[in-house]
Order: structure tokens, then C-alpha cells, then sequence
């Protein structure tokens, strides 16, 4: 975008290495202090909404894992390395608004559980928690759970709805294999249960189903664990009797806009690091605060020309 307003304004063009290395220098000068917003803005947002409605708006905090392709770091006259597909471990959070979304805060990294987990925590304390109300959303990873309810104790599980969903398609697939009908109808009588809760009940007649084959038997041992292991998560007429959602769909939306668009591009194998500087930077134009980051570049620009 500068480069376009650049030649509008100029009639010049701003080569590809001048592009890219202005990039490498806004990315070192980002960090998810400056990346994610300040607690300030942050309440000021919620506030804003609360005088509107007149009660506290949900807060929807929701992670998940994405795949960007990578390539362990050489030398410029080295070979290059295979490539990797490794995870990329995001949040959003954001309030529902009516019908809409309206964004707090995302972040995406290329990054273990536990520098996920610190990212997290550090978005919590820019949370006024006593003015929302906090639905926590996610699949049924582990490593998900275990950080949001460690962020936030005080929040509502739920299991995404689709997420469960699909497991349950999975196991019709196998133990009706020819019969659609069936199929279907096993489909709608189970959701209809998780829908009122009764996970129990499920896991009951899951265990006196009689398995029409070797696959359809390991299916059904592993949704009889994916259930118990949610059980607390699956109530959907309660989550949408208060409001709260059921699907993970902002968070998948943010993996596609944040990290697929850029990331995910025919040829391309990331640099981790430089994987993560970019995604710093499109975390910051959404999140809106690409100028408090260009503001900092500046700073540094000027700081490093004065000591030289």
C-alpha cells in the first residue's frame, strides 16, 4: 500500500529489496507489547459497548493451530534444507456485538505450547475481566484448554460445535456405511442429545453399540473418549440460551486472513523467524495498531542516527 501511494504521489517505484528490507526493520521494532493493544484501549472499547446495551458484553477468547510451511535456517552459499510444515498457535478475542464481531485482539506465532501459553497470559492482563462476560472456545486440543482455562479461570468452556460435529459424522460413516438414512438419522438423534447435554446418555448407547467393523470399532473408543474428555464443554442449549457461541468460526477466520493469505503462498517456505515477523505485522493491521509499531520504528531510527 505505501509503495502504491508512493508512486501516485511521486510518479517513482519503490523497488522489491527497499519493500522488503523496510519490512524486516518494522518487524524487529514489533513485539506483542506493541502488537496486541493496550489495556486502555481495551477498556475503552468494552466501556463503550456497555453504556450502549446497558450490561456487560460477551468476550469470546478462542485458539486453535494452523500449518505454515518452513525450512530450517542456512547460510547464503549453503543448501538449503527440507522443508517442514509446523504449527502456528493463535488467539482471538473479540466481543460479540449483536450480529457481529468486534475485534480486541489476535495474535498467531510459530511457536510451542508454552511460548503460546505465555503470549496468552500476557493478553489476559489487558482484560478487564470484571466487565465481560467470557466464553472460551476451542476444538478438543489439549493444549488449547489447558492454556484458556489457565488465562482465564473465570470463563465458559465450549467445545466447538462443528469441531464435535465432524467426529460424530465420522463414526456414522463407518457404522452405516451403505445406509445414508441411517446415517442421518443417528446423526440428528446424537447431536440432539449434546445438544440438551445428556453426553452421558451418548457414551451410554455408544458402549452397547455393536461395531460394524474394525474402523467403526475405533471410532466409537475414540469419540466415547473425546466425549468424556468435553463432557463439561457440551451443553449448547445453555450456551445458547446466554448468548455465547458455539463455533470457533473467528478464530478460524483469523488463521485464514493472518496466517494463510501470507503465509501460504504457491512456492513459499518460511524462515520461523521470518514467519513470525510477518505475522507480527499483519496482526498489528488488524488489531489496529500498525502505527504504534511504525511510531516505535521511527523511535528506533532516530535513536540509532543520533548514536552513530
Amino acid at each position: 500500500t505505501a509503495s502504491r501511494l508512493f508512486k501516485d504521489l511521486t510518479g517513482n517505484e519503490m523497488s522489491d529489496h527497499a519493500m522488503h528490507e523496510m519490512g524486516e526493520r518494522l518487524a524487529s521494532a514489533s513485539d506483542i507489547i506493541r502488537v496486541l493493544p493496550s489495556r486502555q484501549k481495551v477498556e475503552e472499547v468494552i466501556s463503550h459497548y456497555m453504556r450502549k446495551t446497558g450490561w456487560r458484553p460477551i468476550l469470546v477468547v478462542s485458539a486453535d493451530g494452523a500449518h505454515a510451511p518452513t525450512r530450517p535456517e542456512s547460510g547464503r552459499d549453503e543448501k538449503r534444507g527440507p522443508g517442514e510444515w509446523r504449527e502456528v498457535k493463535g488467539f482471538r478475542i473479540y466481543l460479540l456485538v449483536q450480529d457481529r464481531i468486534e475485534q480486541i485482539m489476535s495474535w498467531q506465532e510459530i511457536a510451542n505450547e508454552e511460548e503460546f501459553g505465555e503470549a496468552l497470559s500476557f493478553a489476559a492482563t489487558l482484560i478487564p475481566t470484571e466487565k465481560v462476560r467470557i466464553a472460551l472456545v476451542g476444538d478438543g486440543a489439549h493444549w488449547i484448554w489447558n492454556h484458556l482455562k489457565k488465562a482465564f479461570p473465570s470463563g465458559t468452556e465450549v467445545l466447538d460445535y462443528y469441531h464435535c460435529s465432524e467426529h460424530i459424522h465420522k463414526l456414522a460413516e463407518h457404522q452405516y456405511p451403505k445406509d445414508e438414512d441411517r446415517q442421518s438419522l443417528w446423526i440428528e438423534s446424537t447431536m440432539a442429545r449434546l445438544h440438551q447435554g445428556e453426553v452421558d446418555a451418548v457414551i451410554w448407547g455408544l458402549q452397547r453399540m455393536t461395531p460394524a467393523s474394525k474402523d467403526a470399532e475405533s471410532e466409537i473408543g475414540k469419540l466415547i473418549v473425546y466425549l468424556r474428555n468435553n463432557k463439561d464443554r457440551i451443553d449448547y442449549a445453555s450456551v445458547k440460551r446466554r448468548g455465547y457461541p458455539r463455533g470457533s468460526g473467528g478464530i478460524e477466520s483469523a488463521n485464514k486472513f493472518i496466517c494463510h493469505v501470507r503465509l501460504k503462498r504457491s512456492g513459499a517456505w518460511w524462515y520461523a523467524i521470518n514467519g513470525n515477523a510477518m505475522l507480527r505485522l499483519r496482526c498489528s493491521i488488524y488489531n489496529g495498531t500498525f502505527d504504534t509499531v511504525f511510531s516505535h520504528y521511527k523511535s528506533m531510527s532516530r535513536r540509532s542516527r543520533e548514536n552513530s
